[in-house]
């Protein structure tokens, strides 16, 4: 197997979901930093258009998404599974409910005036303003929900993660889930990013001992690696076979068309190259860079839409 290589940036609440099923199932990984906001000429090198963070390489293959980064994590090592025997479904439907539902919120109430004050202590402004225009564009234009509202709705779901761990270690049970990392990302950030607004999280006694826990499985084991290496590494290698994957056509588009893939929601860059699979679960297009070579672009359909380019 290629190495995996992990592109994200520290403070990056989903990249430090995949970090912490990186340390869960103990693996090794190249860490490659990337820009917290745009221009990012070597991602998109790599996904012909998404810039959401991570993205995970592993040679010639691009996975976006941390929903089918951790599917692919899962299969590469399936010990230490994130979706325990008779729980698979349960741990999956948790989880988007925390990424789509619970993030959202729980960002809003982590930068209102005093977390953003500790997240961009330092910072130059004109840097703090850039990145505020940059999560804009990413949003589309569409309004941020303000503190007043954030507050009362990340409560309420820190209650029901509190609720949930009566009785066991984690959300489904006594082993952690692909439901505990989604969960986890937002409340780390709280806890870590903007520690002054940590107050609802210390209140509940179960969540707090439950992050904490989460945070003791660590990273796996990372090495540093430099964005001009990682595509490098993707130049000199060769995709993986798809010609074997069940072909399921929902969208009356043969393999080979030329397509577009953009996110639903938040960072809506579309992707565009050939359509050369198709499952029930991705899609994977392939596409040609000068700097990257040839790679194959996997999404998921879940959160994802696919339109013929043009």
């Amino acid at each position: 197997m290629s190495e995996l290589i992990l592109h994200h940036y520290p403070t990056s609440p989903f990249a430090e979901k995949v970090r912490a099923v990186m340390g869960f199932k103990q693996l090794s990984w190249r860490s490659v930093h990337i820009p917290m906001i745009m221009p990012k000429p070597d991602v998109v090198a790599l996904t012909g258009g998404n810039r959401r963070t991570p993205i995970l390489q592993i040679g010639a293959d691009v996975y976006c998404d941390t929903a089918l980064i951790c599917d692919e994590l899962e299969r590469i090592a399936p010990a230490h599974t994130l979706y325990p025997k008779g729980q698979e479904g349960l741990a999956r439907v948790v989880a988007q409910w925390a990424d789509d539902l619970v993030f959202g919120p729980a960002m809003a109430y982590n930068f209102q005036p005093a977390g953003a004050a500790e997240v961009f202590a330092g910072a130059d402004p004109d840097w703090v303003k850039a990145f505020g225009e940059d999560r804009k564009a990413m949003r589309a234009g569409a309004p941020r929900m303000m503190p007043a509202d954030a507050t009362p709705t990340y409560d309420q779901y820190l209650s029901r993660l509190e609720d949930m761990l009566g009785g066991h270690d984690f959300l489904l049970g006594d082993q952690a889930s692909l439901a505990d990392f989604a969960a986890y990302h937002p409340v780390w950030f709280t806890l870590n990013k903007t520690p002054s607004l940590a107050g609802l999280i210390n209140g509940r006694h179960r969540v707090r001992a439950w992050s904490m826990r989460m945070a003791g499985l660590g990273h796996g084991n990372d090495t540093d690696l430099s964005s001009a290496q990682a595509l490098e590494i993707a130049r000199a290698a060769t995709p993986q076979p798809v010609d074997a994957l069940p072909f399921v056509n929902h969208h009356g588009l043969a393999l080979g068309t030329t397509v577009s893939v953009r996110a639903v929601n938040f960072g809506l860059e579309d992707s565009v190259g050939e359509l050369v699979a198709a499952t029930s679960s991705r899609y994977v297009i392939r596409r040609s860079d000068e700097r990257a070579g040839v790679v194959h672009v996997h999404f998921p359909r879940v959160g994802f839409i696919l339109n013929k380019a043009g």
